[in-house]
């Protein structure tokens, strides 16, 4: 199988045929459910698959039925969802092999991807459209969608050769393996040429395309179908389709929910050294706080690990980068600035990007200092910056590592925000 390079792909439904078996009336490809023919219905389907280049209805031939056909598509094409591809419309033949290569016909010759598809299966989800196109484009020469028979199948001995004693019933022959049987459906997709040899070399009428390629020899592959593509023949099957597009009507659209988006943000500062602080002092900022007698970080603005970290989980949860892209050594309007002013700038960005804050929690680790009596006034002078509830708690490392040995303080934050619209 070689795959076809990006071809053109149109598809034709005979919808020539009265449908006896669906009572007197119009014919029933112009039969409505839910207010509308099936043809409608159908042709809808294969243009919102959004692979149909081109529709060909092979319309009943008087001049009456090709008008009403035409009035029946004349503006589906500015529905909603549905794609720019062209429909046309050409009288039909006595026979439904006979509508196709009519409607075949009309197709020009840069289309290399051809779809049989009946009007009666008028409820076929895009989505199986879109299947068979996809597997022809792929390289399969003929394709059909299938379901497996769910019905137990067995097969009617002739009444010739039936006892005397039961001649007047119909008797079985014998019970069919059902696991190799599948249910056919539409559209059946075909390279173009494929199409046209089998119908050029027909010697009989086919139940669907795929027969005809089958008197040929050759494969024809089989690609799920759906429950929904049934075919309307019978009144009772009106009913079914009524009720499966009423259950599409009534099925409410998805809530549009605003999910929530979680940052995560770590900040990680040195404890300044007693060489550090003869060059310059260096009190202690953190959580918003000053920390009197305490040895401070060193950093390019005030090296507040809690406010920092929180920084980095709002920009995190927003997608706007982080502290070093906001506030880098290469901009110096924010050297010595003070952690609080830093988050409140964040959460201002945040905002502006059309983002609501939920809550930001950030949680220190180092030795010193205690954080415990004063967590509470942590909480509100970062929550007052941020405009949004922040919670603080705190951590050692047992001993272990640059934390544990009193060299510097981590914080690791997470922040929750919302898209507001």
């Amino acid at each position: 199988m070689t795959p076809l390079p990006t071809p053109r792909t149109a598809a034709l439904v005979p919808a020539a045929g009265r449908g006896e078996r669906l009572g007197p009336g119009a014919p029933k490809a112009l039969r409505s459910i839910g207010g509308e023919p099936l043809l409608r219905h159908a042709v809808r389907g294969l243009l919102a698959s959004d692979r149909i280049d081109l529709v060909v209805v092979a319309a009943p031939p008087s001049g009456e039925g090709l008008a009403e056909v035409a009035r029946i598509l004349s503006t589906l094409r500015s529905e909603a969802g549905v794609s720019v591809g062209e429909v046309l419309i050409v009288p039909g033949g006595a026979t439904r092999q006979q509508s196709v290569a009519l409607a075949l016909a009309a197709v020009p010759a840069d289309f290399d991807v051809v779809l049989v598809h009946d009007a009666a299966r008028a409820l076929t989800p895009p989505a199986t459209i879109a299947g068979v196109v996809d597997a022809v484009r792929a390289g399969a020469d003929a394709v059909i969608p299938v379901l497996p028979v769910a019905d137990t199948i067995k097969s009617v001995r002739p009444r010739s050769e039936t006892p005397e004693a039961a001649a007047a019933y119909d008797t079985v022959g014998q019970t069919v393996d059902r696991s190799s049987l599948r249910a056919v459906q539409t559209p059946q997709g075909f390279r173009r040429d494929l199409l046209e040899r089998a119908h050029a070399a027909a010697g009989h009428d086919a139940t669907d395309d795929a027969g005809l390629v089958e008197a040929l020899g050759l494969p024809v592959a089989m690609i799920p179908g759906h429950v929904e593509a049934f075919k309307v023949t019978t009144p009772f099957d009106l009913v079914l389709a009524e009720a499966v597009l009423a259950a599409r009507i009534k099925e409410p659209p998805m809530p549009a929910i605003n999910l929530p988006m979680v940052g995560i943000g770590v900040d990680v500062h040195a404890f300044a050294t007693e060489a550090d602080l003869e060059t310059e002092p260096r009190p202690l900022r953190l959580a918003g706080l000053d920390w009197p007698g305490q040895t401070g970080l060193l950093g390019h603005s005030d090296a507040d690990v809690v406010a920092h970290a929180a920084c980095n989980a709002l920009f995190s949860a927003a997608g706007l980068g982080d502290l070093g892209s906001n506030f880098g050594t290469d901009q110096p309007e924010w050297k010595g600035a003070a952690g609080i002013v830093l988050l409140a700038e964040a959460a201002r960005r945040v905002r502006e990007s059309g983002l609501h804050i939920g809550n930001i929690a950030v949680q220190l680790i180092g030795q010193r200092p205690k954080l415990g009596p004063r967590r509470a006034e942590a909480e509100a002078v970062l929550g007052e910056a941020a405009g949004a509830p922040v919670r603080v708690s705190a951590a050692t490392t047992d001993g272990l590592g640059f934390t544990g040995r009193g060299e510097g303080l981590t914080a690791i934050a997470t922040a929750i925000v919302f898209p507001t619209d």
